[in-house]
């Protein structure tokens, strides 16, 4: 469930995506500025992303200076750090930019689209699991603004996909605890698919300034195990479940131990990390 409205393709009340049932998750402000509120499980609990994704970006990038975009806790930023990158974060939220600069990574406190670069430009503008939560029109025109000749702007999610038995599983507690929401729905077919064709809305956002040669569609395929207690301190990093009442965060959270329990404690999740991406025109 990494971040429930916040990627694109899921529902606010699962966390597990934003461009599907959520059309306006830029607006939904409120949401991704609660996950400061536990900063410290949030660096710890979120996914990584995989280094051939990384790699991929920085070699079609004219150099190595890196803006990241909703840089959260610093967890995409490090990754391009420890690839020889200079990374400037920007975050609206102060907590989640604190931790960031404690691990590292020099970060401006800003609503992307609000933000002032004051003069700075970049070779690749980066957002991880963050750009749902930017205008879409806006934000590509500011990361076009931004971006040098020929520079790369890279948006990426991670859709994850556990196994069937257990997809099921937990499809079955979201309808029960939330039968009156479309949370369950999620669980109804692989996350990539939503995913996927919130990339293609993003892709049309960034065809519209005019400003990118044609985007592409970049896939990267990972796997992380999971025992029961890392998948229930993932839970409540994702988007909107900390908004509901605190007995039905148990609830949930109950019901989600019991079906990783059955599925003998420990399970490995499938991800497929989905990037949107175009490259700065020279003109």
């Amino acid at each position: 469930m990494p971040t429930l409205p916040s990627e694109p393709g899921g529902t606010a009340e699962t966390g597990t995506g934003g461009y599907g049932r959520v059309q306006a998750s830029h607006l939904q402000r409120q949401v991704a500025e609660g996950f400061g509120a536990d900063a410290g499980r949030y660096d710890r609990a979120r996914p990584t992303y995989p280094a051939d994704l990384v790699d991929r970006i920085i070699a079609a990038s004219p150099g190595r200076d890196v803006l990241d975009v909703g840089c959260g806790t610093g967890i995409s930023a490090r990754l391009f750090a420890a690839a020889g990158c200079r990374v400037l974060g920007v975050d609206p939220d102060p907590r989640m930019a604190g931790l960031a600069r404690q691990g590292g990574t020099g970060t401006e406190v800003a609503k992307f689209e609000d933000w002032d670069p004051a003069g700075r430009t970049f070779d690749a503008v980066i957002a991880a699991q963050a750009w749902h939560w930017v205008d879409p029109a806006a934000g590509a025109a500011k990361a076009a603004a931004v971006l040098r000749p020929g520079g790369r702007l890279a948006v990426f999610w991670n859709a994850f996909d556990p196994p069937k038995g257990l997809r099921e599983a937990f499809a079955g507690v979201f309808r029960r605890v939330l039968p009156d929401s479309p949370s369950g729905g999620f669980w109804d077919r692989p996350a990539v698919d939503a995913y996927r064709a919130g990339c293609a809305r993003v892709a049309d956002a960034i065809r519209q300034t005019g400003a990118f040669g044609e985007p592409e569609e970049w896939l990267s395929y990972w796997e992380r195990p999971y025992t029961r207690d890392e998948w229930l301190d993932l839970v409540p990093t994702t988007g909107g479940f900390t908004r509901h009442p605190e007995a039905i965060q148990r609830e949930l959270l109950d019901g989600l131990g019991a079906a990783a329990d059955a599925a003998g404690g420990t399970f490995t999740m499938s991800y497929t990390t989905i990037a949107a991406t175009a490259a700065r025109l020279a003109s």
